[in-house]
């Protein structure tokens, strides 16, 4: 079973909406800070957003990151979009910190989610 799975990458014009999920399975979720990763073209992966188990958060400009506990999903709205959002975004869960956010270093991440992508044009 693949633990954590995006989904809602897709192309957009520039100043368009859109949200991205990233469902869990129920025991990565429970205990988890949650990060959402960007790999835009030629650039290094970078963090773009996490949220705690107790939903502390943090987030670049214009993105916003929530959970659905009922869903075991969490969830990153992204608005005005830039063609600079363009890559590859990932879902990634930290396990070793009883939901504590430890910071953006994506090696502190044991869960990777396939990716989906989101392609903005101006």
């Amino acid at each position: 079973q693949v633990p954590l799975v995006e989904s809602g990458g897709g192309r957009v014009h520039a100043g368009e909406s859109l949200r991205l999920s990233c469902a869990a399975s129920g025991d990565i979720y429970s205990r988890s800070c949650m990060g959402w990763f960007r790999r835009a073209p030629g650039k290094e992966r970078e963090r773009v957003a996490s949220i705690s188990g107790i939903g502390g958060t943090t987030v670049k400009d214009r993105f916003t990151v929530s959970r659905d506990n009922a869903k075991n999903t969490w969830y990153l709205q992204m608005s005005d979009l830039k063609p600079e959002d363009t890559g590859i975004y990932y879902c990634a869960a930290d396990s070793r910190a009883a939901g504590q956010c430890r910071g953006g270093e994506a090696s502190l991440f044991q869960y990777w989610g396939p990716g989906t992508e989101v392609t903005v044009s101006s």
